[in-house]
This record gives structure tokens, sequence and C-alpha cells, in this order.
């Protein structure tokens, strides 16, 4: 078990309510991440865990009852968690959304390294046969109209629906992800990047170099429609990369060209720390989103032959 040494305190907005929001993060005895919101009246602790995953619909992982109490876009903070090596804290939040910060995960990063944290041994999830989730199987779990909506929304996008995430084993001792991402956005076209992490001081210098500070990223055209949907209402030039109308350039600057597929690699190490573990084996995310992320840990513990736990 490995917690901070002492609390951390992180206050901000949520990029999709837009809403102040004040976080605690405190060190634990009770192995696990979990989150309690102290605004909701007798909420109980919210395990973040895969299985308790309760949307993921907004472009984010949203975990506990989406009818009462849950908490949005934990994916940056649980990828900072995982690469500070915290396996235990309770996350005490008075709003149903994480500070987005920058919209990276290197700022949480820094304030949990900075409050110090001790060290232990992490549970490892050791993947022994492979398991995929497929794009066309989220769709089928639709309603007709919203199946209609999602085809109609990329058809005009010129981007397919045809995205996977497997596990499979790994001889390479650690987590490696290999993510690739294809936009019709001329400033993204097709973007692979490759990251191993094998719980070594090497591997955590090679994530906050290269790929903690990758921002999340949108397209400025879409931000009034998603708005009006209750999404990205907190997203401003600070913490979101604002395509341009034509998809051949950016209203702010990225720090590298391909800052979308890096910041893909946020996302997935996030999604995969639901897991409750380190996972070692291969993840291949090609067009990949946190739903699929979510399904492909749902296939992998559906059946123990697939795993091992050490």
């Amino acid at each position: 078990m490995s917690t901070l040494k002492k609390q951390v305190r992180i206050n901000g907005k949520g990029i999709h309510s837009g809403l102040p929001v004040n976080m605690i993060i405190k060190p634990s005895k009770k192995t696990g991440i979990f989150f309690r919101r102290i605004d909701v009246a007798d909420s109980d602790l919210i395990p973040a865990l895969y299985d308790n995953v309760g949307d993921t619909k907004m472009r984010n992982t949203t975990i506990g009852d989406i009818k009462s109490a849950h908490v949005q876009t934990i994916e940056h903070l649980m990828a900072a968690l995982f690469m500070a090596g915290i396996d235990s804290a309770i996350i005490e939040i008075d709003g149903s959304e994480t500070p987005i910060l920058d919209g990276s995960a290197a700022k949480f990063y820094e304030f949990f390294i900075k409050a110090g944290v001790t060290s232990s041994k992490r549970k490892k999830i050791i993947v022994k046969r492979p398991v995929v989730a497929y794009a066309a199987e989220l769709r089928k779990e639709l309603g007709v109209f919203t199946r209609i909506k999602w085809w109609i929304i990329n058809t005009l996008s010129g981007r397919k629906s045809n995205g996977y995430v497997k596990l499979e084993p790994t001889s390479n001792n650690g987590l490696e992800i290999v993510a690739t991402l294809i936009y019709p956005e001329k400033i993204i076209g097709s973007q692979t990047y490759s990251y191993v992490f094998k719980d070594n001081k090497k591997s955590v210098e090679d994530f906050v170099k290269n790929i903690a500070s990758a921002r999340t990223f949108g397209k400025y055209s879409e931000w009034e429609y998603l708005k009006k949907h209750g999404m990205a209402r907190g997203a401003d030039e600070t913490n979101v990369i604002a395509l341009n109308d034509k998809g051949d350039g950016t209203l702010n600057q990225t720090i590298w060209p391909d800052e979308f597929v890096r910041h893909k690699i946020i996302d997935a190490i996030g999604d995969m720390y639901t897991s409750g573990g380190f996972i070692i084996g291969k993840l291949e995310s090609f067009k990949g989103s946190h739903a699929l992320n979510n399904l492909v840990l749902k296939k992998l513990f559906s059946d123990k032959a697939n795993y091992d736990i050490m």
C-alpha cells in the first residue's frame, strides 16, 4: 500500500460543468482510490474501479451512480495517481467533476510529488489471454435513435467509428501502450505514439517529459453545440487545444505536433488504473475511447483465465 505523506488541496473548475470545484486528496490506510462527495448528504465512498464506471458518454470517465453521487472526468487525475505510485487515497470533492487544471496530468502529478509518497510494491494484474473491445459492440447497446444520431455525426465529421482497444500478454514486464488516432482534420491526420511503463525511474521520467503535459483537444466550431448539451462549459484556451474550423491549425499553440495522440496515452493510463492495479500487458488502442477502455477491462475480468494477480 502506497499513499501520500500529507494531504493535497486542488481547486479549479470542471471542463464540462464550468463550475468551481475544490478537492482534497487525503492519505489513507485503506487500499484503493476512493472519492467522497462532501456536497452530497450521506454520500458513501465511491470506488474508482472499472465496474463502478457509470458513464463514458461525455468524452470522459465517470464513476458512481450518475443519478446521485458520482464524479466525472477522473482520467487525468487517475493517470497522475498511477504515475506517482499512489494506490491508497480518499479524495473529498465538493462537486460532480474533478478540476481540469491545464487539461493534462502534469499539474496533478506535481502536486503529489511535492507532497511526498510512501513507497510500496504495486498490485500487479498480468494479462494472460487477449481480449478486444470493438466500437461496434458499443453501438449495439444504444437505442435506434442514438445510433442514427451517431451515424449522422460521424458522416458529417468524416470520422469512421471503427475503433477498438485490445489487451494482450507481453514479455515486456510492464504496461506497453500503442495508441493510434485517425482524424479527418489535417492538423491531426494519422498519429501513433508508443509508451512503456515498467515501474522504474526511467519510465516515470519519460512520462513526465514526453506525455504528462499533453492536453485534451476539440474543434472550436463544436463548442457551442457541446455547451448546449451540458459539455465543455469550462473549456477555454488554457485547458484545451482548440482546432480551427478548417481543421488545418489550432487557435492556441501545441507543445508537440502529435500532442493529440500523446494525450490519449494519459487517458489510457488513467482508465487502466480503474483496474485497481498495475496492468502487465500490451494495450493497443486504435481510435480508442473511454468507453472502449472500460469495456476491455470488463472483458478482461469476466474470466479468471484471462489474468493473474500478484
